[in-house]
């Protein structure tokens, strides 16, 4: 071979070498070629990823029954508190003692703040506590578990996104009641549930926060396989009509019944310090407060339905927070 033909065959092969990070002389010299760095693409919306929110629903499954006041809602809280700080994300902690039916129980309601361009909050909550059952094991897969996983995957979309509102994020506590019924053994004036929700409303009146809360919207078993919300009528209306207008426009009209129903649930003491609210819950669940509540009865689906749905709401529901 001429010598000057041979010297530009090595440097032929010097020059695919670099190209594919391997030196000429490596055994088993591979014919792969490095991809060219390609000019980014801008990104679009970080998106709900219901996978993300049933592994966390999963995992808190795992930890077991989770009332009020118990080691395994210290652990759950734990959980959660962990997931969040990985998303770069501090949690407040609002410490109380509750008087309930079975003495004083220490509760603690989470909160993470998403500051906004303004300093008027809309309030997205939850409960992450499971019924006390005297009888059989009670995991809360949907009832407590799908309104905590999913407000923790909530966070990491919120987190991505610009803001005009400051938004906050609440694992309410105590929403269960103690008793067997929802309020069998409660008090006048001091029922035997939503402990956790009237606490905030409560300390929020006096720091004289109240007037900064413009809006709330409340997620309860939103996780049932055969997941289907009605209207509630309690719920503000105008925010009601925002979000189902929202399922009709992505095709979820079948999730997002026009049915009504009436429900009690954490936002009524919302309600009734004067904030619209909205609360999102399939009480038709042939397992609530059973042993049944298990994993095999939930889906993922059902919570990408709602994360998709109250997402495409949001800009009605700022929107109406505004007249």
């Amino acid at each position: 071979m001429p010598a000057r033909h041979a010297r530009r065959v090595a440097a032929a092969v010097l020059i695919t070498a670099a190209l594919i990070g391997r030196s000429p002389h490596a055994p088993g010299f591979p014919i792969v070629l490095r991809a060219q760095a390609a000019t980014p693409a801008r990104p679009g919306p970080v998106t709900f990823d219901a996978a993300r929110a049933f592994e966390h629903l999963k995992q808190m499954v795992a930890i077991g029954p989770r009332p009020a006041g118990s080691p395994e809602i210290r652990q759950t809280r734990a959980y959660i508190t962990h997931q969040l700080a990985l998303l770069g994300l501090t949690v407040q902690e609002q410490r109380f003692v509750a008087q309930t039916p079975v003495g004083a129980v220490e509760m603690v309601n989470l909160i993470v703040r998403l500051p906004g361009r303004r300093a008027d909050r809309l309030l997205f909550t939850g409960h992450y506590d499971t019924k006390p059952l005297r009888t059989g094991r009670f995991v809360g897969a949907n009832d407590g578990g799908s309104s905590a996983a999913f407000l923790i995957e909530l966070a990491r979309v919120l987190k991505a996104r610009p803001r005009d509102y400051t938004y906050e994020l609440i694992w309410l506590d105590g929403e269960e009641a103690f008793c067997t019924g929802w309020d069998e053994c409660g008090r006048p004036g001091s029922p035997d549930n939503t402990y956790g929700s009237r606490y905030f409303v409560q300390a929020a009146r006096k720091a004289n926060a109240l007037a900064s809360i413009k809006g709330m919207v409340l997620v309860d078993m939103i996780g049932d396989s055969d997941l289907r919300l009605l209207r509630d009528t309690n719920s503000t209306a105008w925010m009601t009509d925002a979000i189902w207008r929202a399922a009709k426009g992505l095709a979820y009209g079948r999730v997002f019944a026009d049915q009504t129903t009436s429900i009690e649930d954490d936002h009524l003491a919302f309600l009734a310090a004067g904030i619209p609210s909205v609360d999102l819950i399939d009480l038709d669940y042939p397992y609530w407060h059973t042993p049944d509540d298990t994993l095999d009865h939930v889906s993922a689906r059902s919570l990408q339905a709602v994360g998709d749905v109250l997402l495409a709401a949001l800009p009605d529901l700022e929107n109406g927070l505004r007249k």
